[in-house]
């Protein structure tokens, strides 16, 4: 399931490129790839090695070219406090994704994280949140919400009445709600060591993102055996979940240092 050559273009699943995404993509044929899940290199928020061009224009209009209609592209950013001022590269971004490249603006999201670490200024509340936009290529194809909301309580289904302006009565069939409702589109994951990962080895990475939230979303909108890819794979996070939710997957990696850390992990999780 985790290999799979496409003969149009040469491309393999199960596998990360030792190379820049743009270098990847340009091997992917049109409308080939499911869903994306990445974290990209902005606002020099994070030391990483090989990412000291990041063309984020032409990666945009490349992963819209890849991604098939109605599927998905989760982009996860925040923005640096420089001197006071907030970049706004995030909305930028989310702007550009819609209105330059044609995807639809799905949902933003928030990824609200313990106040450790945080970024910002000392004279703004913390800030403890990145912004996962959700970003379709026309309707989404798949939408598995996740139901893991406590309701107050559950209830069956019922009749009942309901008075007309008239004066009549019309008889209703009022429907129930089970123990738990859709999620929110607010996110809350703990981060750090044990946390985020149990898998030590990925804290060699300077900025990785919670499996439970790659998780979440490949699990939302994707299908098994659907191909996920990952531009800027990292630590090999998105990886490791298509793995273990029996999805394809496709990796990027511009930084050797960081490919045999995430195939170290990805072995681990096989």
């Amino acid at each position: 399931m985790n290999s799979l050559f496409d003969v149009q273009t040469e491309i393999q699943t199960g596998k990360i490129y030792n190379e820049c995404c743009l270098d990847t993509m340009s091997q992917i044929r049109d409308r080939f790839v499911d869903l994306v899940i990445t974290s990209p290199p902005y606002d020099e928020m994070r030391q990483y090695s090989g990412n000291d061009f990041f063309q984020f224009e032409d990666i945009a209009h490349e992963l819209f070219r890849i991604v098939k209609d109605g599927g998905v592209l989760v982009w996860v950013i925040g923005d640096q406090t420089i001197q006071g001022n907030e970049t706004g590269t995030s909305f930028r971004h989310a702007l550009y994704f819609r209105d330059e490249v044609g995807f639809n603006l799905f949902d933003t999201m928030i990824y609200v994280k313990p106040p450790r670490g945080a970024v910002g200024n000392n004279k703004t509340y913390w800030q403890s949140f990145e912004y996962m936009f959700v970003l379709s290529k026309g309707k989404p194809k798949t939408i598995n919400l996740i139901y893991d909301r406590p309701n107050k309580e559950s209830r069956k289904g019922d009749k009942g009445t309901k008075r007309l302006a008239n004066g009549r009565l019309l008889n209703l069939q009022r429907t129930g709600y089970g123990k738990f409702g859709r999620r929110t589109n607010v996110w809350e994951f703990m981060t750090g060591k044990n946390h985020s990962t149990k898998d030590q080895i990925a804290f060699q990475h300077p900025a990785i993102f919670p499996e439970q939230l790659a998780h979440d979303h490949i699990i939302t909108w994707s299908d098994p055996n659907d191909i996920v890819y990952d531009p800027f794979m990292g630590s090999g996070t998105t990886a490791k979940m298509a793995i273990l939710t029996y999805r394809r997957w496709i990796g990027s990696e511009i930084c050797k240092d960081y490919c045999r850390l995430a195939e170290e992990r990805i072995s681990n999780a096989m």
